[in-house]
C-alpha cells in the first residue's frame, strides 16, 4: 500500500501543475517557499514522533551486539560512499549531495536521507538531482525490490 501511495504522489507532484494549472481556480502551490516550509516541519514532524516512539530500554541487553552491528554498518556505509557512490555519481557537488542521501538511508530511512540533504543544501547551495533520485531510489524503487524480494525469500527459505 506505502509503494502505491508514494507513486501516486509522485505522479500527482509532477502531472497536475503543469497540466491542470488552475484545478481550483488558483495557481498550484508548487516549489514555493510555503510548500517548502510544510514539507521541513512535516519531516521534522515525523522524525520526532519516530524516535520518540522508540523504546531503548528494551534493548539494553542487546547494547553490546547493537553497537557492534551499528558499527560495522557506519563502516561499510562510509566506504560505499566514498569508494562506490561518489565516484559512480561524478565526483562533484550534486555527488556530494547524493552521498550525503546515501549515508541517511544506510543508517536510518529515506527521512532521514532527506534531512541530510536538506542540512548540505542549506550550507552549500541546492542540488536537483540528488533530491530527484534519491528519494525515487530510496522510497520508491527500493520499496518495490523488497516488496517482491521478501516473499520470494520466504517461500524458498
Amino acid at each position: 500500500m506505502f509503494v502505491t501511495c508514494l507513486f501516486a504522489g509522485i505522479l500527482i507532484t509532477n502531472l497536475i501543475p503543469k497540466n491542470f494549472p488552475h484545478i481550483s481556480g488558483t495557481p498550484w502551490p508548487t516549489r514555493t517557499p510555503s510548500m517548502a516550509l510544510i514539507a521541513e516541519r512535516s519531516l521534522g514532524a515525523f522524525l520526532a514522533m519516530s524516535l520518540m516512539s522508540m523504546q531503548l530500554c528494551t534493548l539494553i541487553d542487546l547494547a553490546g551486539p547493537l553497537l557492534t552491528v551499528l558499527s560495522v554498518q557506519f563502516v561499510l556505509a562510509v566506504a560505499i560512499n566514498i569508494f562506490v557512490v561518489f565516484p559512480a555519481m561524478g565526483r562533484n557537488y550534486d555527488a556530494a549531495v547524493v552521498c550525503s542521501g546515501f549515508g541517511g538511508i544506510s543508517l536510518g530511512s529515506t527521512p532521514t536521507a532527506m534531512a541530510n540533504m536538506s542540512a548540505v543544501t542549506k550550507r552549500y547551495g541546492t542540488s536537483n538531482l540528488a533530491f530527484l533520485s534519491v528519494p525515487l531510489v530510496c522510497a520508491f524503487f527500493i520499496d518495490l525490490v523488497t516488496a517482491l524480494l521478501i516473499p520470494f525469500f520466504l517461500a524458498h527459505f
